[in-house]
């Protein structure tokens, strides 16, 4: 089995924009930071520090890459840019060969909603898993925004937290 977590890695630090520079810390551990700032609560002090997020273990970096494909498959296509940078994650990960072919047959039948939501068991993980979805795509089309929607809903992932996400890549 492939081991997926430098896909996932290639993919986030991929994304464009304010959140870039964080990514040199680890991709993962910049979707972490991000899901775990998204979850404060407004009681939480404000120089109060995050609790420390759990490493990332694989299975959560497979789930987290199968719902990025199944994102970037939203509209129903992966267009010229999109697959630039899907081919350009493989590469920069290092998994060429095994990781285009799991990617490949990734694309071929990508994972629903149901079972994706079916597979998290924390709010933190789901936060986390929608963090890492919201950090690879663009969503440049009405599809991708409401899979993103319909992916935050499955999870239950606060409003608020979703809120907090879309400022900090608005930001």
């Amino acid at each position: 089995m492939v081991d997926v977590k430098p896909l996932v890695e290639a993919l986030v630090h991929a994304r464009r924009g304010r959140l870039a520079a964080g990514a040199a810390l680890g991709g993962l551990a910049l979707v972490a930071g991000l899901a775990a700032r998204a979850l404060r609560t407004p009681a939480t002090p404000e120089g109060a520090a995050a609790p420390a997020a759990p490493a990332v273990g694989e299975d959560e970096a497979r789930l987290m890459l199968r719902a990025m494909v199944a994102a970037t498959l939203a509209d129903g296509m992966i267009d010229k840019d999109e697959r630039q940078r899907l081919d350009a994650a493989v590469q920069a990960s290092g998994l060429a060969r095994d990781g285009a072919a799991w990617l490949e047959a990734e694309i071929a039948d990508p994972a629903d909603l149901d079972t994706i939501a079916d597979a998290v068991n924390t709010p933190e993980q789901a936060t986390r898993i929608y963090s890492a979805v919201r950090l690879s795509v663009l969503a440049d089309t009405l599809q991708e925004r409401e899979f993103l929607k319909r992916l935050a809903e499955a999870l239950d992932v606060p409003g608020e937290a979703v809120d907090r996400i879309e400022g900090e890549l608005a930001a």
